[in-house]
């Protein structure tokens, strides 16, 4: 799915202080489990979301955003498209106003019906982009992902 996310959305959304890491692996090796801690390193106040668990890594854990107080400013999505569908509505419930549907590699996160409905539902949405690629100082694997995203034109401008 081609996006048009910008750069400015990207920086307005990391810009944002509180965040649902939606999706978030309950696994140390998983690769959501490794943005939530990058986040949270990076001063972030990161809320997880995951229905199996009330409690992550010594943080409590919401089965879903809707659940969250004080609400998040931000949530980032890192779920299968058939469930991102079901969280952007929860978005829209809560009042967040600003979604990332993360895609590194493969699908992601992202979802058409899921674009659609932030657009219809006024939620500034960042879909299929890696924060990591966005992040300053992360390791070169993500830089030569933003180059090779630059090379084919699936960078935001």
């Amino acid at each position: 799915m081609a996006t048009t996310t910008t750069k400015r959305q990207i920086d307005d959304f990391l810009a944002l202080k509180r965040l649902a890491l939606v999706g978030v692996s309950r696994d140390p090796k998983e690769f959501s489990f490794g943005v939530w801690q990058e986040l949270r390193r990076r001063g972030y106040d990161v809320v997880p979301v995951n229905p199996k668990t009330t409690e992550l890594d010594g943080q409590r854990c919401y089965a879903q955003v809707q659940d969250i107080q004080p609400p998040v400013q931000g949530a980032i999505v890192m779920t299968p498209p058939r469930v991102t569908e079901h969280v952007v509505a929860d978005c829209a419930d809560a009042g967040i106003r600003h979604v990332w549907l993360h895609r590194g590699g493969g699908v992601g996160a992202v979802s058409t019906k899921a674009v659609t409905f932030c657009a219809s539902h006024d939620i500034d949405v960042v879909a299929g982009q890696c924060p990591y690629m966005f992040l300053p100082g992360t390791p070169v694997f993500h830089g030569i992902h933003g180059f090779v995203r630059k090379v084919t034109g699936n960078y935001p401008k």
